[in-house]
């Protein structure tokens, strides 16, 4: 893939300022005291920390393609604080101390993200304007409020999450249909692809090496293998969320979810007085099968929903502009603001995103035989890979700290089901999710059953 491939990859990409020729690549064998696979944000968070607090220790990175290749150059930009799988945590008072530990742990993320951009000099248009989960219809408002009441059970005040009336969530985000919407103030709004390119030109300003055009072949005998060196360490980091199947010995440790994500020309200030977003809150609303969008700084709407599972964990980098998939994006998209019906969709895109089995991120090293790892965020990475990573670097080097005990840290990912049974099991899942979303949206109750069931596999 040539520059200008790159280019095409998504919004993001295309809008970069700066140049995406790719660096070189691992060209002979280089001894470390810890390589890194991949140079998404897990990858680079790690070495970025691994760096300011031990100057000395040697590290690289090695990337299939260019920094920011996937899902951390193509995401829908939201720098979020929460992450899926906590839920059972919170439930249970056996760990809900480390769980709400954690839970702080993700709102200071958000902030720190943006205190590295500003000590780092990193432009990624970072605006902390919190996020909006707004009700279309009633079954939403009622688990919308359901949540706000779990918040408040767990000590968290009005300045951190709050009720929406519906006059002000709409005020805030004019969709056609808002009945109330519930508040987080622990989000920002980025350029996903600013941020995954500064961090990695922060890393080797540190001294960082970043060998672009590198896949790693295997990782064995204290080494990452590529096709024409290896990276020998005393620790291996796994940062390849949802590429990690290419790995030997990896195909069912992370299942590849597909998002599917498009773009509207900018839009004149007219439509802006309609849709609001003037602090430029993240919005979505309460649909089971999610669904996220943002005003970027040039005034476009970034909008994306989940997608697909390919079977044996396929990975599609593109998909054709007149897919059914991006027709539904639009579709929803254009249903929230029926404005938007006469303004252009300019962008489409699609990216990978890494769901574990049992729905929680994970931290962890294997010391006896070298082998880290950091992932598994389903879809909330931005804020969390911040997290994962300046834990994993506390962890490699023995710096006991407030995050080092944190739930997060913890055992390798549990295998998924060999095929075919893991794609029937996330096919059923998501028509089951999409069902239920076509009952609520016609105004009925949730179906009891089918709603448990549906919660049961998507943990919260």
């Amino acid at each position: 893939m040539d520059t200008g491939d790159y280019r095409t990859l998504s919004f993001w990409h295309e809008s970069h300022p700066g140049s995406l020729a790719p660096r070189p690549s691992l060209a002979s064998d280089v001894q470390l005291d810890v390589a890194i696979v991949g140079a998404g944000y897990t990858g680079l968070w790690t070495a970025y920390y691994l760096k300011t607090l031990e100057p000395g220790i040697r590290v690289a990175i090695v990337e299939a393609e260019v920094a920011g290749y996937g899902a951390s150059g193509r995401n829908g930009g939201w720098c979020l604080g929460t992450i899926p799988g906590m839920a059972g945590d919170l439930d249970d008072p056996a760990k809900r101390d480390g769980a709400l530990r954690l839970q702080r742990a993700l709102f200071d993320a958000v902030d720190e993200v943006g205190r590295v951009c500003e000590s780092a000099r990193i432009d990624c248009h970072y605006a902390k304007g919190g996020s909006i989960s707004f009700a279309t219809v009633e079954a939403q408002r009622l688990r919308l409020r359901e949540e706000l009441e779990r918040w408040r059970a767990l000590g968290f005040d009005e300045d951190e999450v709050r009720w929406l009336d519906p006059a002000e969530s709409a005020r805030r985000v004019g969709a056609a249909t808002n009945l109330g919407g519930l508040f987080l103030q622990a989000c920002a709004a980025i350029h996903p692809f600013r941020l995954v390119r500064g961090l990695a030109e922060a890393v080797e300003r540190l001294g960082v090496p970043v060998y672009e055009r590198s896949p790693a072949r295997s990782i064995e005998g204290g080494a990452v293998v590529t096709a024409e060196g290896r990276l020998r360490a005393d620790t291996i980091v796994r940062a390849t969320e949802g590429y990690s199947w290419r790995l030997h010995g990896h195909s069912r440790g992370l299942l590849p979810m597909h998002s599917n994500i498009v773009a509207t020309e900018p839009l004149p200030e007219r439509v802006w007085k309609e849709i609001g977003l003037e602090g430029r809150e993240t919005f979505a609303d309460a649909r089971h099968l999610v669904i996220y969008g943002q005003r970027t700084a040039d005034d476009r709407i970034v909008f994306g929903a989940r997608g697909k599972y390919f079977y044996g964990s396929g990975i599609r980098e593109r998909l054709a502009p007149g897919d059914a998939e991006f027709s539904t994006v639009q579709g929803i998209l254009r249903s929230l603001f029926p404005v938007l019906r006469d303004h252009e969709i300019t962008h489409r895109w699609s990216g990978t995103l890494a769901v574990p089995r049992d729905w929680r991120p994970s931290v962890g090293i294997d010391r006896s035989r070298g082998v880290a790892w950091a992932g598994g965020y389903v879809g909330e990475g931005v804020a969390a890979a911040n997290l994962a990573g300046r834990t994993l670097a506390e962890l490699l080097l023995l710096r006991a700290s407030e995050r080092t005990d944190l739930p997060l840290v913890g055992r390798p990912f549990p295998r998924w089901e060999l095929e075919p049974l893991r794609w029937l099991g996330v096919s059923v899942i998501r028509r089951l999710g999409a069902a239920l979303d076509a009952v609520e949206l016609r105004g009925r109750p949730t179906p009891r059953l089918r709603g448990a069931l549906f919660d049961a596999f998507v943990r919260k």
